[in-house]
This record gives structure tokens, sequence and C-alpha cells, in this order.
């Protein structure tokens, strides 16, 4: 069978959207899952949703990071019942700004960068947004900022481990004919 111009086009634009479906349905099982898991401190988690995202950022583009990014937080808040919860905004707040710095440093260092430190920047983003909006929101006191070193300390150990895992995935996603049929058509 022989596809036309048209046809290359709706079918890069169907494959897009079937990754993007499974890439936001793993990121909010993920999201979920993490949930269900113990930790020291209630609100310290390692993101392993964010490995979605950081494979949607390299094998698409920041717009698809936003896609699932966004709709994990909100399906996974959905989920849990917690719509519209303090921690659905820290959370919101968190995706923003790690996002929005995995994005900005992806297109400033290009390929220069590894996923690994795309994560570092993301999950420490992650960490500056979620104490801004605990700070505005929750704990209306300036000492909320003493607690930012240890979330540093952890999400550097944390962006680092989501970085490999997510370089593995994505060198995996690479060798698939969807992938790699994509830079043919």
């Amino acid at each position: 069978m022989t596809y036309s111009a048209v046809d290359a086009v709706v079918l890069t634009r169907t494959r897009r959207q079937v990754f993007l479906a499974l890439f936001i349905a793993i990121a909010v099982s993920l999201h979920v899952l993490e949930t269900l898991l113990p930790t020291p401190v209630p609100w310290l988690r390692l993101g392993l949703a964010n490995i979605m995202t950081l494979a949607a950022l390299y094998l698409y583009d920041g717009r698809a990071a936003w896609t699932v990014s966004l709709a994990r937080v909100g399906i996974g808040a959905l989920l849990l019942g917690r719509l519209f919860s303090p921690g659905f905004w820290l959370a919101a707040a968190g995706a923003i700004v790690a996002t929005s710095a995995m994005i900005i440093m992806y297109h400033v260092a290009g390929r220069r960068l590894s996923p690994i430190g795309i994560s570092v920047v993301g999950a420490a983003g992650h960490a500056l947004g979620q104490i801004l909006a605990a700070r505005l929101l929750v704990i209306q006191h300036a000492a909320i900022w003493q607690i930012m070193p240890l979330f540093l300390f952890f999400t550097i150990l944390s962006g680092i481990l989501i970085g490999w895992l997510a370089a593995g995935l994505i060198e995996q996603l690479r060798q698939h004919p969807a992938f790699i049929d994509r830079e043919g058509l």
C-alpha cells in the first residue's frame, strides 16, 4: 500500500496523539502509584511520572511535555480526590515551574545536556515551585524557605534517578518504528 503526502501527515499526527495518550496514562499511573508508596516525609516523592514528561520533551517538543505534565497533575488529582485541594495547587505549581525550567534548559542547552541534567533542573524547579506555592497559599511565614536546602538535596538525587530512567526509555523508544519512520515521512 502506498501513502500520499496527506496520509503521511495524518499518520504522523495520529501517532503523536496515540503516544501522548500513552505517556499521559503511564504518567498518571505512576503518579497515583507513588502516593501509595511509604515515604519518610508525607510530601517527599521521587517524581516517577516525570519520566514521561521528559520522554515527551525529548521525543516530541515542549508542547508535548506541557500536555503530559499538566494532564498528569489534573487527572491524578481527580482520581485521588484531591482536585483543587492545597496538595493539588502545590503539585500544579511544582509542575509548572519544573516543566518551564526543563523546556527552557532543553532549548538553551540543546542536545549538549542529557535527560539527567534536564531532570535535575526540573526537579529543582519542582521544589522551588512547591515551596513558593506553600509560602503563598498554606504556610504564610518566611521560615518555610528553611526547608529548601533539604528539598534541593533530595531533588538532585531524585532528578538523577528519574533522568537516568528517562534516558533509558527515550533510547528504547527512539528505536521503535514509529519514531524511526517519523524522520522519513
